[in-house]
């Protein structure tokens, strides 16, 4: 348990740090691609490539289920965020991201009924308060509509997060991802042919790089890694993680598009990371919750709970055979257990199988 944790805390982490790269790379992409047009691109090609990598584990997480999570959880998802980026500014779209740990853990309190541990909760709340203090020093470029389009679309993703932990379930969790992946590149299609005319030759190639990035480094790896990580761990915990993403992209909104910095951006990217910490401590704890996916070696069934400590491992064992009255196991003779509706054998003594004999030679 101990290594899972760690290589879920990894995977977690690299999964945040390379979505704070979306925002960005999606700002600059959106210059030649249009919102739908890009959701389209960005999941088409990576579920290309992870259905090839995956073709030999994809027949055992295909669903109906999974198909449409898919196509509302990612690609409803990233085309209404799309849409909010193109009319806001990146450090507003990057920063309200800030807010879905704790969509995360109050939909999971009132849906699934699991409550994080204070701890956690006084993480969720450094971490939002660390984004507003980063957001109050943001530069312009930011409109009501494209916040609200930004806020819209956390919703999905936070509710998407926690009906993802079902679904990853018992099964593969780089698989279940590619299906999801065609699910939103189906979905996507028709919407980006009706709403707009096909895609432009590009002007430059920094929107193509962009894309490009977009669909490795933004969709294909972090979706995967977030989705190893949360088969092992709770929503709420995994979703704390998600405050990386405003701290990366609040850090590129400075560097690549000229966001004002100051104290106020250090002290809140300070409490980001600190209420990451605080909101993991369960998760790091040895008493947090066993993944729902998990199972050790040779276990054939795994059965948890929502929430609590980890329930038992199911195993499949033979059942012990029952003896049969006179008959030999190497060990002993058992003649007070016989199956129901069957006799006693007759015993015969010694003096009586000689009688018998004198008999027959007679």
């Amino acid at each position: 348990m101990n290594s899972d944790r760690r290589r879920a805390i990894a995977a977690l982490t690299a999964a945040g740090l390379l979505w704070g790269t979306t925002v960005p790379l999606s700002k600059l992409a959106l210059a030649w691609l249009s919102p739908s047009w890009l959701t389209f691109v960005r999941f088409g090609l990576a579920a290309a490539i992870l259905l090839t990598v995956t073709r030999s584990r994809v027949r055992a997480a295909w669903s109906p289920a999974v198909l449409i999570s898919g196509a509302i959880g990612y690609g409803g998802t990233v085309l209404v965020q799309n849409a909010g980026i193109g009319r806001t500014s990146v450090s507003h779209a990057a920063l309200l991201i800030g807010a879905t740990p704790v969509l995360i853990a109050v939909i999971a309190a009132l849906w699934q009924h699991t409550v994080a541990p204070p701890v956690a909760w006084v993480g969720f709340v450094m971490s939002l308060a660390g984004v507003g203090l980063i957001a109050g020093g943001s530069g312009g470029g930011a409109t009501a509509s494209g916040d609200t389009l930004v806020l819209m679309s956390l919703v999905l993703s936070a509710t998407f997060t926690v009906v993802q932990a079902r679904l990853l379930r018992d099964r593969d969790p780089a698989a279940v991802t590619a299906v999801q992946f065609l699910g939103a590149a189906i979905a996507m299609l028709p919407v980006a042919l009706v709403s707009g005319p096909m895609p432009a030759a590009p002007t430059g190639p920094g929107p193509v790089l962009a894309t490009a990035m977009l669909v490795a480094g933004g969709t294909l790896l972090p979706f995967t890694l977030f989705a190893y990580g949360q088969s092992r761990v709770s929503a709420e915990a995994a979703g704390a993680f998600l405050n990386l993403e405003p701290l990366v992209g609040a850090v590129a909104g400075v560097v690549v598009f000229g966001n004002p910095a100051g104290p106020a951006q250090l002290a809140g990217g300070s409490a980001i990371l600190a209420g990451i910490g605080l909101s993991s401590l369960p998760l790091l704890s040895s008493g947090g919750r066993r993944p729902a996916t998990e199972s050790g070696p040779g276990c054939d069934e795994h059965q948890s709970g929502k929430a609590g400590p980890a329930a038992p491992v199911l195993r499949r064992t033979r059942p012990a055979a029952t003896p049969i009255a006179g008959h030999h196991d190497g060990r002993r003779r058992d003649h007070t257990r016989r199956p129901p509706g069957t006799a006693a054998p007759r015993r015969h003594s010694r003096r009586g199988s000689k009688r018998r004999r004198m008999h027959r030679y007679a």
